[in-house]
């Protein structure tokens, strides 16, 4: 009969394992706009999606590793050997989508593992929480298509040039960067704390011209984005080309640190429970455990992905891949706040699809139907599969190892 240290062994190997397979699926997809628009070369893309990757995972990962841990099943918690199922399915599932170069949805997989797993130990369903998330994620394909495809019209227009209308979007971003939650900034009350939040309670502390909380948020979130408005623009006036390029680039990198933060709970939540209780670690050590495990994946694995999502489902330029970009940016970020479990290819893939098909005849092979709907297959049957599939593993592993 294995040890409690064994089994617990057993299920931090396979969040690692999880972390390495999330590495390389899910956080490759933000890069490959950029790489299919040639502003960035797939191995040097790789490389930085490891890093920022990584580095998100630590900054923003806590809310939706709660909700995969804790939130999914009721009347339970989850055991070593229930963690073991779930993440060992989920990261088999996702290695053999990756195989065949067909993206495979990192969070449907493991909701749905965790599911199974739960209910093996005899859980009860969370219905609630499945409705908003369902929910949210049936949302995510039109909020995203119909987004990407607005601000495609306009970047691809005349009606503005672009060094007025690229600058002007940045910016947005540059606002709303300003005001994510970030682990390493704390608040009064001890929570999460945004750069703009910090900046205002500081300067609110030692010039009281800013007043009220709210308002010094607005106006620090202002400034930062009057200084990004203002670089983009500089940008883009020393040379219209090279500037989009380097835009595009940075775009890319804040999208790939929003999906690490989006990410890493799906390799982690599973391994809530048993950090707290088991190993008596604070939920800090385990996402930077997550995150090494999502910067090996995406060094070593993730060329291939960022390869089939930049050059199959789409073939976009700089401006289609800006406007890509940023609503995905936005639903992550909202998802984060939520804490809701999200598959960061389906997000990338819908603003793909919804920037792609601006100025696309249906003949023109800008979008591959054929892909697309065996992906949207894959979603479904990963979901399914996997709660079925763990549900079956937990209980053999149960009865060979004597453990529960």
């Amino acid at each position: 009969m294995p040890s409690a240290v064994g089994i617990v062994a057993v299920a931090l190997v396979t969040s690692l394992f999880m972390a390495f397979t999330v590495g390389a699926n899910s956080n490759s997809a933000p890069i490959a706009p950029a790489v299919g628009a040639n502003a960035l070369s797939t191995l040097k893309g790789a490389f930085l999606v490891g890093i920022v990757a990584a580095a998100g995972a630590v900054a923003q990962g806590g809310s939706i590793s709660e909700t995969i841990g804790h939130g999914l099943v009721t009347s339970v918690t989850i055991t070593p050997l229930a963690a073991a199922a779930t993440l060992l399915t989920a990261a088999t599932l996702i290695t053999i989508g990756n195989s065949y170069g067909y993206p495979i949805p990192s969070a449907f997989t493991v909701s749905g593992a965790a599911v199974g797993a739960g209910l093996a130990l005899g859980g009860g369903l969370a219905v609630g929480t499945y409705a908003q998330i369902l929910g949210f994620w049936f949302a995510i394909p039109f909020v995203e298509g119909v987004l990407a495809y607005a601000l495609a019209r306009v970047l691809l227009g005349d009606r503005a040039p672009d060094t007025v209308v690229i600058p002007l979007l940045v910016a947005g971003v540059g606002y709303a960067l300003a005001n994510v939650q970030l682990s390493f900034i704390p608040t009064p009350r001890g929570e999460q704390g945004s750069v703009a939040g910090y900046v205002s309670h500081q300067l609110g502390g030692v010039a009281g011209f800013l007043g009220a909380d709210e308002f010094g948020l607005v106006v620090v979130s202002l400034a930062v984005a009057l200084a990004v408005l203002a670089v983009t623009y500089w940008q883009l006036v020393k040379n219209v080309t090279a500037g989009i390029n380097r835009i595009l680039v940075a775009l890319a990198l804040v999208v790939v640190f929003t999906s690490g933060g989006t990410q890493v709970g799906l390799a982690t939540g599973p391994l809530e429970p048993v950090f707290s209780s088991a190993l008596g670690l604070p939920g800090a050590v385990l996402l930077a455990f997550g995150g090494f495990g999502i910067l090996l994946g995406g060094w070593v694995r993730s060329p291939r992905l960022i390869q089939a999502v930049a050059r199959e489902y789409a073939s976009l330029g700089p401006k289609r891949s800006i406007a890509a970009f940023i609503p995905a940016f936005l639903v992550a970020q909202t998802a984060i706040v939520l804490g809701f479990p999200i598959s960061f290819n389906k997000v990338m893939i819908s603003s793909i699809v919804g920037s792609g098909l601006v100025g696309r005849s249906s003949r023109s092979g800008g979008i591959s139907a054929r892909k697309t709907g065996y992906t949207v297959v894959a979603w479904v049957l990963s979901m399914v599969g996997g709660a079925a599939i763990s549900y079956a593993l937990y209980n053999v592993l149960a009865a060979v190892l004597g453990a529960g």
